[in-house]
């Protein structure tokens, strides 16, 4: 008897939810985000401590990017060398951190899911605060330095979640995140271990600002990493996106409609490890947006992986470039740590979302 391959994407849960087919479409939404995610881009250039016209940082960006050499002034400075990137680290880190969390929850089948949960970003936090304490310059480490020791880390981090995860074969849910939960908390005590040794205040400070979240480092040389690093995490989610669907609906549907449960699962695996410990090396550990993000674009378009992901990048980079203006401007004595603001977002968020799931199973 011959058996006939089934695809799985003509199985995947969205296409028979009907309020998927009631939102908005997608691209219209799409267009809608690309559009305030230039607007958001443009007033964090603008704004700060010196104010310029939005005119004149639009004259900038298209000149330098134009080839023209720069002209002498400090606007040109500010413009360019300052905020320019700073504006695009907050968009690249923040469409990470929603790619992040939407692979995540589908990972674990878990829509309150925090790609945080999986341990790697301990790992990247214990690289970068003993990096700190122990004096490492900003040249060394292949000229990254902290974003170098935060990396290693977050590999560490990642080589021991996947070695306990995939011990007896298997690589289900429950297993990989308390293999996270485990290693997380066990690297997290090396670290308030570290911060109890720094050596004077100013370390101090610069652990715990760096601890809860920081873009004041963002230079063109930086750029690159985080860049490569969410285009490559966006094309490899969205080739398996609808086997992602699949997943959703549990391991034996997937299983059952041709998907390779342990072998995608690896995968996503391995994607957000990675793509996690390239975050955090630039940015320090920013917590909750990669909980928001999918759960929030869920609720409008769907759980149609191939709608989700482009547009948690699109809410995540759109979001993080707000909050990081915020950061700036709130205060005009010093720059608030982006986590505190993201933390004050999503913690309401976070009891909103618990209080309609538990509503929903009541």
């Amino acid at each position: 008897m011959t058996r006939t391959a089934v695809d799985p994407c003509t199985t995947a849960a969205p296409e028979e939810d009907p309020a998927a087919r009631r939102t908005p479409r997608a691209g219209l939404l799409a267009a809608g985000l690309g559009i305030a995610l230039v607007a958001a881009l443009t007033a964090a250039v603008c704004l700060g401590s010196t104010d310029i016209a939005p005119g004149h940082v639009w004259s900038v960006v298209l000149r330098r990017l134009g080839g023209a050499a720069a002209r002498a002034g400090t606007d040109d400075l500010i413009v360019w060398q300052l905020r320019v990137p700073r504006a695009l680290l907050a968009a690249l880190v923040g469409a990470g951190l929603g790619l992040v969390g939407t692979a995540t929850q589908a990972m674990v089948r878990n829509p309150l899911a925090d790609p945080y949960l999986l341990g790697i970003s301990n790992g990247a936090s214990l690289g970068a605060v003993a990096a700190i304490v122990l004096g490492v310059s900003a040249d060394s480490l292949l000229g990254l330095g902290l974003s170098a020791a935060a990396f290693a880390g977050a590999l560490v981090s990642f080589a021991l979640v996947w070695c306990i995860a995939r011990r007896g074969g298997g690589f289900s849910p429950l297993r990989l995140v308390l293999a996270g939960v485990g290693i997380g908390q066990f690297l997290s005590g090396f670290t308030s271990y570290l911060v109890l040794q720094a050596g004077d205040e100013q370390q101090t400070r610069s652990v715990l600002f760096w601890l809860m979240g920081s873009l004041g480092g963002a230079t063109w040389s930086v750029l690159w990493l985080p860049a490569a690093a969410v285009a490559a995490g966006l094309l490899a989610l969205q080739a398996r996106a609808r086997a992602m669907n699949a997943l959703i609906m549990g391991d034996e549907t997937a299983a059952g409609v041709g998907v390779d449960v342990t072998r995608l699962r690896r995968e996503l695996f391995a994607v957000t490890g990675l793509l996690t410990g390239v975050l955090v090396a630039v940015s320090g550990a920013i917590g909750f947006v990669g909980l928001m993000v999918p759960h929030l674009c869920r609720l409008v378009v769907g759980g149609d992986h191939r709608r989700l992901l482009p547009l948690s990048a699109l809410t995540g980079a759109l979001l993080m470039v707000v909050v990081d203006l915020v950061c700036r401007t709130a205060m005009d004595s010093q720059e608030l740590p982006v986590g505190v603001v993201t933390a004050m977002i999503g913690a309401p968020v976070l009891l909103f979302l618990l209080d309609r799931r538990m509503e929903a199973g009541a």
